[in-house]
């Protein structure tokens, strides 16, 4: 997947996050990236608004990094701005973009103008083909750090993934005050919060599609240490328009005949065919099947760790024979109508009017309840914004209010639908 306008990356030593940090470096070497905007901080002493260190280049090991001189923002001597927030990228820039050029650009406090007059000028830098990457690490756990919201036992490595997921899925909300309210509710210690506050807002500066953050990986150091006393978590984050999410016509055709072909073949051998991984494009998914116009199940997946090619098969044939809300009958592949809607990430909101009916899928989550509602649900039925919300409510098992429950999460997403009849004809 390519075409992110921007990233998050970690900027711990190369030993513990550098895996890590090559993701996004590879996402931008195929993306051909000739301009970076790399957001940093200073660990110690912060700076007073933005400061961007008066270079021609950077010299590394692996050669020069040319620094961007054309832009809206103050020069300041370099010897004042100086961090590994910003320098351990320069390898990999290097390496990844040779002929790129770097505007290093130090985040710190600002007033609420000063920001927005920063998120501005860095859109329209966007908007002419630079790519902005934000440096930060996730939590830093143990004593060194005076951080031990939980104990150190064998559960801490799914208590910190559970921890650092809250910071990405608000990172994702592109919203900085949720974010910020995810930080001060898990009194989170994570290191980069300026640049990612600027990140956000200025995607929000951006105009055209909508904007969603996919995870391209995750990591401790407790994980490569074998020991999770002290451990920092690392992502590598990406931030794709919501057209990077739908596959070209030849893969829609792929995936409807590789549904079709797992259901022929149970009906034919009884058996749920395996499924290879062939590497292509991952995503979130549901298949929706029909038999004359009628319903006759609905599956899906909302996670998007696996190619789509080996999950669209198993979810046809779970559409056909696993969906309780209809009766079990025979397998008749020719005769049914298969639909598949592939799923952006999910976008936490900080309010339920950000929902547009018709267009927005929602995934609401308070407490153990869950559900979730296809765009295409509120499109079919005519319903407006509050019957949407209502209905899902009650899917995740709940009353018809509780999407406006303090404590309820909601997020949206896109879908991206297409279908073939039993005839095969693709629609």
């Amino acid at each position: 997947m390519t075409g992110a306008k921007a990233y998050l990356v970690p900027h711990a030593g190369l030993v513990y996050s550098g895996a890590v940090s090559a993701a996004v470096w590879r996402h931008l070497r195929d993306q051909g990236v000739r301009r970076v905007v790399l957001l940093g901080f200073r660990h110690r002493g912060g700076v007073r608004g933005l400061a961007v260190p008066d270079l021609d280049h950077y010299e590394t090991p692996l050669g020069e990094v040319a620094v961007d001189r054309h832009h809206p923002f103050q020069l300041q001597p370099a010897q004042q701005h100086s961090d590994h927030s910003v320098e351990i990228q320069l390898p990999f820039l290097r390496y990844a973009l040779p002929d790129a050029t770097l505007l290093p650009v130090y985040v710190g406090q600002m007033t609420p103008e000063e920001t927005e007059w920063a998120a501005l000028r860095l859109a329209e830098l966007i908007d002419a083909g630079a790519v902005l990457v934000a440096s930060s690490d996730f939590t830093h756990y143990g004593r060194d750090f005076q951080y031990r919201p939980f104990e150190a036992d064998e559960h801490v490595a799914g208590r910190l993934a559970r921890l650092d997921g809250l910071l990405m899925e608000a990172s994702g909300s592109l919203e900085p005050g949720l974010f910020q309210a995810e930080i001060d509710s898990t009194e989170s210690n994570l290191c980069g919060g300026a640049p990612i506050r600027l990140l956000q807002r200025s995607l929000q500066n951006l105009a055209g599609e909508e904007i969603f953050q996919r995870t391209l990986d995750y990591q401790t150091s407790g994980e490569i240490t074998g020991s999770f006393s002290h451990s920092v978590s690392y992502a590598a984050l990406g931030y794709f328009p919501a057209s990077s999410f739908q596959p070209g016509n030849p893969a829609r055709e792929k995936l409807l005949e590789l549904a079709r072909t797992a259901l022929a073949h149970y009906e034919t051998n009884g058996e749920r065919p395996h499924t290879e991984d062939d590497g292509g494009m991952r995503g979130a998914a549901f298949v929706t099947l029909r038999e004359q116009g009628e319903l006759r199940g609905c599956v899906g997946r909302i996670t998007g760790d696996k190619p789509l090619s080996s999950i669209v098969p198993g979810l046809a044939l779970s559409a056909a024979l696993d969906d309780s809300r209809f009766e079990t009958k025979p397998v008749r592949a020719a005769a049914l109508d298969i639909e598949i809607s592939l799923l952006t990430p999910f976008k936490r909101i900080d309010t339920p009017e950000r929902i547009e009916a018709g267009r927005h899928g929602a995934h609401l989550e308070c407490g153990d309840r869950r559900g979730l509602l296809l765009p295409q649900v509120a499109s079919d039925r005519g319903w407006s914004r509050d019957q949407f919300l209502e209905a899902l409510s009650v899917k995740a098992g709940g009353h018809r209010k509780l999407y406006r429950e303090p404590e309820a999460k909601l997020s949206l997403f896109l879908g991206h639908r297409f279908s073939s009849e039993a005839t095969g004809k693709v629609i």
